[in-house]
């Protein structure tokens, strides 16, 4: 093997269960006819669960990244018959990031790193990221591995909000540090992940550091105009089988991308590359739109009125690492899957081929470095949005689910009991 396969999908779950029998069918549709099994899948998941799972996570968010489990499993044996293993599953609130190897590649990967980063409300994860940085040995060498960094996002919403976008994406730089993870015990029987007592010491790196790919995948959330649309511009939204010569052409609304824009201006995403689009808007579906999805009907496109349609959900990667051409990332396909009807945004998946050539000896001045410098309170702030979090997830589940619902009226009963039992046995 000279190259590694990737294949990375990202998708906004709207906060509702992924429909495993619906997205299974569908889940390689990105890839070319023929694609053999990929080495690699990482799953980037926002808006997973409700606020209140997200934020309190273990337990609470299992169910959810469980059907995502079945959803993978499922459609690989449907496609190959091949055996997977999610070796990495984590989460910054409501933001996941899952990895799955295929059993012959687990046994290569010496070690993983992880980072979190709040960019949300009070630096909280109802936006931010989550990454994992993996050593894939080569040669059978655990002192020479291509590194692999992956990072799920979210940043803010609206048209207008590009600048803040922006800020977002500098703060994933600053405060989006990987640290070593314990070694980790056996994944399942015969296959051991992170279990080579010879591989290297390592130490905290940020996003960029010097001897690693990286795949950012998520709803960035960048639109096609700084302003909501009026009701005259609907008319100009893209629909489905016109001519590339027709203005309704989605290619003619790409021209806005605020993405490709603040990226050649220099603004955000500094040093990473696309894939060229040829897909049309990720986001937004009408619900209209998700009931005919649910329906399996194909019929013209159906855009919510009050936002543009965009091309939201994005994979970006580091196109020119540490040694030069013979290191390039090359991208073999990039496409948007079907509209399902829990989301109103379609996946999007990239299929990559990453050459197996270690870094050992770094090419001076073809790294990219990073565009900011290390916040020194990244960890500080960090824990501290995580305490917050905890208190606004319990909060949450006590006031916006059945079981919290049922579990305060309890408690209020409880009280009242108890305080009416004292106040008897005092007359």
């Amino acid at each position: 093997m000279d190259a590694l396969g990737i294949y990375v999908l990202t998708f906004n779950c709207a906060r509702n269960f992924v429909d495993v029998d619906a997205f299974a069918p569908h889940f390689f549709d990105a890839l070319p006819a023929g694609s053999s099994a990929p080495d690699l899948i990482a799953l980037s998941l926002q808006e997973i669960a409700p606020i209140a799972y997200s934020f309190l996570g273990g337990s609470y968010l299992s169910p959810y990244f469980d059907e995502f489990r079945r959803t993978v499993y499922k459609a690989c044996a449907q496609k190959w018959d091949d055996d997977y293993v999610n070796f990495h599953t984590d989460n910054t609130g409501m933001t996941g990031l899952m990895l799955f190897a295929r059993h012959d590649t687990l046994a290569k990967i010496a070690w993983k790193d992880t980072a979190h980063v709040g960019v949300g409300i009070a630096e909280m994860g109802n936006k931010g990221a989550v990454g994992a940085r993996l050593g894939y040995v080569v040669e059978n060498d655990p002192l020479r591995t291509v590194d692999l960094t992956f990072v799920a996002a979210h940043l803010a919403p609206m048209e207008h909000s590009f600048e803040q976008r922006n800020l977002d994406w500098k703060s994933i730089v600053e405060r989006l540090i990987f640290t070593p993870e314990a070694q980790e015990s056996e994944v399942n029987e015969g296959s051991r992940l992170l279990g080579n007592a010879s591989a290297p010491e390592r130490t905290r790196q940020d996003l960029f550091a010097p001897n690693t790919y990286i795949f950012l995948a998520g709803d960035l959330n960048y639109r096609t105009s700084n302003i909501g649309p009026t009701i005259s511009e609907i008319a100009r939204f893209p629909r489905r089988d016109v001519s590339l010569e027709d203005p309704a052409h989605y290619s003619h609304l790409f021209k806005n991308d605020q993405l490709i824009r603040e990226m050649r201006n220099g603004r955000t995403f500094h040093g990473l590359s696309e894939a060229p689009i040829d897909f049309p808007p990720t986001y937004k579906y009408s619900s209209a739109a998700c009931k005919a999805a649910a329906r399996g009907e194909s019929v013209d496109w159906k855009w919510s009125n009050h936002r543009w349609p965009s091309w939201c959900d994005r994979v970006l990667f580091l196109d020119s690492p540490w040694i030069g051409e013979v290191g390039k990332v090359q991208p073999l396909a990039y496409d948007a899957l079907p509209l399902f009807a829990q989301s109103d945004h379609r996946p999007v998946a990239l299929l990559a081929s990453v050459p197996l050539t270690s870094g050992d000896h770094p090419a001076p001045g073809l790294r990219a470095v990073a565009p900011f410098p290390t916040d020194p309170d990244w960890e500080g702030k960090r824990n501290a949005a995580r305490w917050r979090e905890v208190f606004v997830g319990a909060v949450a589940y006590l006031g916006l689910t059945r079981e919290g619902n049922g579990l305060l009226l309890v408690s209020v009963l409880g009280i009242f009991g108890a305080w009416f039992i004292l106040r008897s046995m005092m007359i």
